[in-house]
């Protein structure tokens, strides 16, 4: 895309999520950098918090709704709120106008949200048409899509498009591509034997791919599937895919040490 002038750089507000700022922060980096080489002015609001999708999900209306309205007040401000999460985003632009459906002055003000929030990939491509620099990484690759990004938002042929763009990165298709990893959230955590169930079933198909990488769009998903693999023995690494677009691969990988062992 053109170079813009500074008045016309689009103003957006990085909404870096509760698990990537507590444990891989350079997801968010390479989200902020992708952000600017499209030609956006990235801001990181610091009174951003959860956005309150376990509280959703466990039934919690009035502990999310709560979270929701500070979100709002902290983020309507900008005209484009971006996340490295389909869940994250998922949750703004679904659960808000609904928790908020019988409260038209917050509904309105919720739905003003969800217009402006977008996942990293979808806005990459759809909003800002961009086409990233090339870089290189030697090796096969697949990738899963995870359950709100793909659902709840569409998220496809994005991801898919942006990752063309590592010259020597060979996307093979992975079985089961669009089927959960187990993670669901709280529900790893209150059916844990169903979720191991899963995600087993997850590596095996991982696996059975030959590829060096997995990709995909979610951290607590990747995390998920990480684990399983590194429990089974398995070489195959997991980024998330903002940082393959970032030429991150030479990083360590999820559940890697800083040296790039695994533990």
């Amino acid at each position: 895309m053109q170079a813009q002038s500074e008045s016309q750089r689009p103003r957006v507000a990085l909404f870096v999520t509760c698990l990537v700022n507590v444990m891989r922060p350079g997801i968010a980096e390479a989200t902020r950098d992708l952000l600017v080489a499209a030609g956006c002015d990235v801001e990181v609001p610091l009174d951003q918090t959860c956005c309150g999708q376990p509280a959703f999900n466990s039934g919690d209306e009035a502990s999310g709704r709560a979270m929701a309205r500070h979100q709002i007040e902290v983020l309507e401000s900008y005209p484009y709120v971006v996340a490295p999460s389909g869940s994250c985003a998922g949750t703004i632009r679904h659960d808000y106008p609904h928790t908020f459906r019988d409260d038209p002055a917050w509904l309105r003000r919720a739905e003003d949200l969800a217009a402006r929030t977008h996942e990293i990939t979808s806005f990459l491509v759809d909003v800002m048409d961009f086409h990233p620099a090339p870089t290189r990484f030697e090796g096969k690759a697949t990738y899963h899509d995870t359950c709100s990004g793909l659902r709840e938002l569409g998220v496809h042929d994005q991801p898919r498009r942006l990752v063309g763009s590592v010259e020597g990165l060979d996307l093979v298709p992975l079985p089961g591509n669009n089927v959960c990893c187990g993670f669901g959230g709280t529900f790893c955590v209150k059916y844990p034997a169903i979720a191991n169930a899963v995600v087993e079933e997850k590596a095996v198909a991982v696996e059975s791919t030959g590829a060096d990488i997995l990709l995909g769009g979610d951290l607590g998903c990747l995390m998920n599937m990480a684990g399983k693999l590194q429990r089974r023995g398995s070489p195959v690494r997991v980024f998330h895919t903002v940082e393959a677009i970032a030429g991150r691969l030479g990083t360590p990988a999820i559940g890697e040490t800083p040296t790039g062992e695994k533990p």
